[in-house]
């Protein structure tokens, strides 16, 4: 299995991006994805920044995908889409049926999480339009995972989100702004000051959810590291695994001793994450659970 990362879900300072990407060229990483995915507003770097990343870390030996909006609002982005899907130099991940509409029968592309892929119907749609990569939704199980194996079209390869806060939803509205008593429109890019979302609780105080300007996700951070022989034996050819602030290059050798055969456990990240580990999603359960993995259960 390949290794790749994620695209940057958070607003961190320009610099703390560059140097994020930098350190990246050297971790044991096949696949980086690169672009902003949850909010127009974020313009920190623009296209020609990402773009000479891109051709920095192919350079380096990386595959590179450039990752699309997951919600498309307005003309402008519509009009950045199509720039987007014009680069010419590097493939499209498309979050948002729009992308998939641009891309139709005019170039490869990977089908990203966002796009609600959940029968082999739609996955071979996504086969007809050029899809080559399909990223299974992260509330998926391991049982779904394998009915869309079996009627997966030739060629199409599978990605599965296993590690970092799951991205849940997105909403026109942007939570965080809520949060500071601050309207959409006037933001002040205040999610710029939570490296990794900002944390909500229940109302008995247990962590609940991670607001991260329109979008949400999960308090915990999902790892399928002692899942990787279950993953590798379901025939999944890329595990993604979503940035956080701290610890990546640690985590990242965790997953690659793993896929190279080294001893998998979750016990190998503690300590390294955002928040608690999780990973009932991929056994059927509540996305927050913890489940302990056993070849057993399969």
């Amino acid at each position: 299995m390949k290794l790749a990362l994620g695209p940057l879900l958070y607003f961190w300072p320009r610099e703390q991006v560059l140097d994020f990407y930098r350190a990246a060229a050297d971790w044991p990483l096949d696949v980086v994805y690169l672009g902003e995915v949850v909010c127009a507003k974020r313009r920190a770097l623009n296209l020609d920044d990402w773009l000479a990343l891109a051709d920095s870390l192919r350079a380096a030996g990386k595959e590179v995908v450039l990752s699309s909006l997951a919600l498309v609002e307005a003309d402008s982005e519509l009009r950045s889409l199509r720039r987007l899907a014009d680069n010419g130099r590097h493939t499209l991940e498309a979050n948002d049926w729009a992308a998939v509409h641009l891309l139709g029968g005019k170039a490869l592309f990977v089908a990203g999480p966002h796009l609600n892929v959940y029968n082999g119907e739609t996955l071979a749609l996504l086969a007809e339009q050029g899809a080559r990569r399909w990223v299974m939704p992260v509330e998926l199980s391991r049982e779904t995972l394998a009915a869309m194996q079996a009627v997966r079209p030739a060629g199409m390869q599978t990605e599965v989100f296993a590690f970092g806060r799951l991205p849940l939803a997105f909403s026109a509205r942007c939570f965080t702004a809520r949060a500071r008593g601050l309207p959409k429109d006037s933001c002040q890019f205040c999610c710029g000051d939570y490296a990794d979302g900002l944390l909500a609780e229940s109302q008995d105080g247990a962590p609940f959810l991670a607001l991260n300007g329109i979008q949400t996700q999960s308090a915990s951070t999902c790892s399928l590291l002692d899942a990787v022989p279950e993953l590798a034996a379901a025939g999944v050819d890329v595990l993604r695994l979503s940035p956080q602030s701290r610890h990546m290059a640690e985590v990242v050798a965790a997953f690659r001793s793993a896929v190279d055969g080294g001893h998998a456990a979750a016990s190998a990240i503690s300590g390294l994450t955002a928040g608690a580990l999780s990973n009932g999603y991929w056994y059927g359960e509540a996305g927050m659970d913890w489940v302990t993995s056993t070849l057993s259960r399969l």
